[in-house]
């Protein structure tokens, strides 16, 4: 049996949230398909595999940072967008406060 090859960074970018282990994580790896499993079976993957009844898949975010696909984490927070399209604040009911008027006292 011959080996598929390894998935490209674009195909290991456009993958859903939560890939397979085979074919997906183990080619992303360049691995066979029964070592992939069997690494899985070992918890030896470099990647959490997650049990759904009898299909075994990982994190593709998990899989991108293994690979370093992903920006470094800085320790930041999140950016958050601001604006009138930053979210949904007019059906919550929500309106803006008017804005305060400032007293100012001029010495004659």
């Amino acid at each position: 049996m011959t080996q598929l090859p390894a998935l490209t960074i674009a195909e290991i970018l456009d993958q859903p949230a939560l890939v397979p282990l085979w074919p997906i994580v183990g080619r992303a790896l360049g691995l066979a398909e029964s070592t992939t499993y069997q690494l899985a079976a070992e918890n030896r993957l470099p990647v959490e595999v997650i049990r759904l009844g009898r299909r075994r898949v990982a994190r593709t975010v998990d899989l991108q940072k293994f690979l370093g696909l992903l920006p470094q984490e800085t320790g930041a927070g999140p950016v958050y967008q601001t604006g009138p399209s930053a979210g949904n604040d007019e059906e919550a009911g929500y309106q803006p406060a008017s804005p305060v008027e400032q007293s100012r006292t001029y010495r004659q």
